[in-house]
């Protein structure tokens, strides 16, 4: 009989599972929480996770039940799981599917049914839902197609979240296959968990598939699923990126990997305004309008094609105005890329309801095991504030404060002695505020890539970068995501963008590539400031997938070691 004081979770009946990560099974069961719980903190010996219903609900869309869940948690409890936990589990899944969303007889409207009484008669009585839904006999209502993602949104809040099972547009065709070797001469293989992934989301092309979300790590391949996706539905894709080098990354790899010409892409950016068989457009020159009470002119792109897919890529940085027009196309297939579905907005919930839940979800450390993605080491490295600055901080307010830390000038020898320590590696140096970086890269004497930076000159420096020319580059938040960004053996934070999970996660993303060598992430942290908290928050979500930060205070490192 198995000893179950060995078991690395304590589950409390508000919901909260303490996991113990010293227990022999720690990483067990960190991976096996993966699909239904979030990370909330992540001290040394206890992490703290949380089931919510919206982290069921995208468990109960990915096939999973609560057997499952129950038996997850009863394998590795150290004490009986609480009862009330065990049923709020299971009524909180039975909610997904207790509505559903079918095509009616008249092309302009849809159906919602539920077959439970009570639901009806809370939805009826719901003065929110009553702008939408017209009662149409004893368990079902009407709503006009152009509501269907609005409703499905609104029910999400009041707790009951909508299987959509309405049909579907095919799309304009579209002749699209991958290559077997790139065009660039290398064989094109596609990973087991690639085309897992793209299925999952493809489904038989019936209704309630063909819509959702794929979360894998950087560095793994998201580009070659959504690829994959094009190729299985064969249809018209409006392809949507963060900034223009995305949009020029996209359209090479569609070239380099797949049958497509050229002639065939579109770029719909601020320079250019092409609408073809494929299309990829940048969210920055979707959501500009000439004043804030203007419409937004270049919505107009979603109704200029018969689309048949829609690809959102770095979909947790899916812009606002966005989820309105998303609210309205529905009938398209949708693909969300992205490395964590975490938002700091809050805004989790719409990319469920409107692009769609998650189909595919696979731990980093699996992808390393297995090799796809590179080994990669962590270190915090906190290092005191310059003397200079101490009245300055004390005084200031806590926005103010959390930029004084992290300008910290005590961190650029830090940063000089780690790439003295890795030479002959590549290294980017990744930082948020300009003349921080500006001066870094001024003493190292290295290039410095920002947002401002001609494409021409990014792209002579990255070509450097590739053939070992040059070891270090200075890169600002265009790192958090231009694909085209060459891979490195080491990435230096210097600073960030306040407590931002989805940026932690993209910055180590720039290092895991596979190599024949561990990679090395450090993140260098003002001591006793704000910034000690944000940068815990930021580590959440890669302790989640098993990263571990050693913590190091610099002045015991350079004096002999130690960890704090």
């Amino acid at each position: 009989m198995p000893n179950l004081t060995d078991n690395p979770l304590i589950i409390q009946g508000d919901r909260t599972i303490l996991l113990d990560v010293h227990a022999p099974r720690a990483d067990e069961a960190r991976n096996a929480l993966i699909p239904f719980a979030e990370l909330e903190k992540s001290p040394e010996h206890l992490h703290t996770y949380r089931i919510t219903p919206l982290s069921l609900w995208n468990a109960a869309s990915a096939g999973f039940t609560p057997d499952v869940v129950s038996d997850t948690l009863d394998g590795f409890s150290r004490f009986p799981v609480p009862p009330a936990v065990r049923t709020w589990v299971v009524e909180t899944m039975a909610r997904f599917g207790s509505i559903r969303m079918i095509p009616s007889d008249d092309p302009d409207y849809l159906v919602l049914t539920t077959d439970i009484p009570l639901v009806y008669r809370e939805l009826e009585a719901s003065r929110q839902m009553k702008k939408y839904l017209v009662p149409s006999g004893t368990d079902e209502f009407r709503l006009a197609v152009l509501d269907r993602g609005t409703v499905k949104q609104e029910l999400l809040k009041l707790g009951w979240p909508v299987q959509d099972e309405a049909p579907l547009k095919d799309g304009d065709p579209l002749e699209i296959s991958l290559r077997e070797t790139t065009l660039s001469g290398s064989p094109l293989v596609i990973r087991d968990y690639q085309r897992t992934a793209a299925a999952a989301l493809v489904g038989d092309k019936g209704p309630g598939t063909g819509f959702g979300t794929i979360v894998l790590p950087c560095g793994s391949g998201k580009t070659v699923v959504g690829m994959t996706v094009m190729e299985m539905l064969a249809t018209s894709t409006l392809i949507l990126t963060t900034n223009v080098a995305a949009v020029h990354q996209w359209a090479a790899e569609l070239v380099d990997k797949t049958t497509l010409t050229r002639e065939e892409i579109g770029e719909y950016t601020g320079d250019k305004k092409e609408i073809k068989a494929v299309t990829i457009a940048t969210y920055q020159i979707l959501t500009w309008r000439p004043d804030k009470e203007s419409p937004f002119p270049h919505f107009s792109i979603f109704r200029e094609r018969a689309w048949g897919l829609i690809i959102y890529d770095e979909v947790h940085l899916l812009p606002a105005p966005v989820f309105r027009v998303t609210a309205e196309i529905q009938t398209v297939r949708r693909c969300g890329l992205t490395a964590t579905l975490v938002r700091e907005d809050g805004c989790e919930g719409d990319v469920f309801s409107l692009v769609g839940p998650k189909r595919y979800d696979v731990p980093w450390k699996d992808l390393e095991e297995q090799g796809w993605i590179a080994t990669a080491r962590c270190m915090e490295i906190r290092v005191p504030l310059a003397t200079e600055h101490e009245i300055d901080y004390a005084v200031a307010g806590q926005r103010q404060k959390y930029r004084i830390a992290s300008e910290n000038p005590a961190k650029y020898a830090v940063v000089l002695e780690l790439i003295r320590e890795h030479e002959g590696d590549s290294i980017l140096v990744i930082g948020q505020y300009l003349k921080q970086l500006e001066k870094i890269a001024s003493e190292l004497g290295v290039p410095i890539i920002t947002g401002k930076t001609p494409n021409v000159e990014r792209d002579r420096i990255y070509g450097d970068f590739r053939s070992g020319a040059m070891k270090v580059i200075v890169v600002s938040k265009v790192a958090n995501f231009a694909i085209d960004l060459p891979d490195a053996s080491v990435a230096i934070q210097i600073s960030g963008t306040f407590g931002s999970r989805q940026e932690e996660a993209q910055r180590l993303g720039r290092i895991l590539r596979p190599k024949d060598k561990d990679s090395h992430f450090y993140t260098i942290v003002t001591a006793r400031t704000v910034e000690e908290d944000f940068a815990a928050n930021r580590q959440k979500f890669l302790a989640e997938q098993g990263y571990e930060y050693s913590i190091t205070r610099w002045d015991e490192l350079t004096g002999g070691g130690g960890t704090a």
